[in-house]
């Protein structure tokens, strides 16, 4: 009776474990994975909304896609996967629109930032701004298809210090390099990449974004926070994408973590950020 009782017993538990197992591979299928595309400047602030969205829904996967706008716009457009693109200029935006990619009544604005021109703490530089970038004796500069690339050029043209043009974005490295007396300049692919430069020492100065310093504070310092009657507003749109690859459960997970994005919850973190949630 002992031996039909433990049996019994080793049976149940056995058929309560694979059925434990089912559960478990049933709810990870369940899990519904969403592609957004970020600007590499909101890599930072966008990880830490992750976290929080996770714990209120653990079953939504988040993935991320960090680069500069202009790099991940024509990622769409050669029909990358994505369903959220969050871009740090409406130029991108804009065009994705053109393109019929943007979901109807999706798109809106989220935060704004500024630039700023950074070096190393106690590097010495002569620089204390836009307007005396060619006292460097090296500048890491983001490309003109880069916003925060061409929010610098822009703020350069508004000083005067380069010709008036119908966009900023198409002045080159070469002609920033003759406006500021041929100061070399190390051309990057992303804000990410302008602040590696200056935090490494390879380049005196360089300028970025005033968010892109949060948690540098004790390696940076902030020469000018540039002013947006300079730049012009450097706002942040978002939108839903046009997914064909993606389901039912992708595009509503995906309007879901949008309406976060927009929420008071989410603003907050990006004021701690160093955002500017003014929009």
């Amino acid at each position: 009776m002992r031996k039909r009782a433990v049996s019994a017993l080793l049976a149940a538990m056995l058929a309560g474990n694979l059925l434990m197992g089912c559960g478990a591979k049933q709810e990870k299928a369940m899990e519904t994975e969403i592609q957004v595309f970020i600007a590499a400047s909101l890599n930072t602030v966008m990880t830490e909304l992750a976290k929080e969205y996770h714990e209120i829904h653990p079953e939504v996967k988040i993935t991320y896609n960090a680069d500069s706008s202009g790099t991940l716009l024509t990622q769409i457009e050669e029909g990358y996967e994505c369903d959220l693109f969050f871009s740090a200029a409406q130029k991108q935006m804009d065009q994705l629109e053109s393109d019929g990619l943007v979901m109807e009544g999706t798109r809106a604005n989220v935060v704004n930032n500024q630039v700023v021109v950074v070096t190393r703490k106690d590097s010495g530089t002569e620089v204390t701004g836009l307007e005396s970038l060619g006292n460097a004796e090296s500048i890491a500069l983001a490309g003109g298809s880069v916003p925060a690339g061409r929010y610098t050029r822009q703020g350069l043209v508004s000083l005067g210090m380069l010709e008036e043009t119908e966009d900023a974005a198409g002045i080159s490295t070469e002609e920033v390099s003759r406006a500021l007396g041929g100061a070399e300049i190390s051309e990057q692919d992303n804000v990410s990449k302008v602040l590696a430069a200056v935090i490494e020492g390879s380049c005196e100065v360089g300028t970025t974004y005033y968010s892109d310093t949060y948690g540098y504070e004790d390696d940076l310092e902030i020469l000018e926070i540039v002013s947006y009657d300079l730049t012009g507003n450097v706002i942040y749109p978002i939108a839903q994408v046009v997914n064909e690859e993606a389901d039912d459960a992708q595009r509503a997970a995906a309007a879901e973590f949008l309406e976060y994005i927009l929420s008071d919850e989410a603003r907050a973190v990006f004021a701690s950020y160093y955002f500017d949630t003014d929009v």
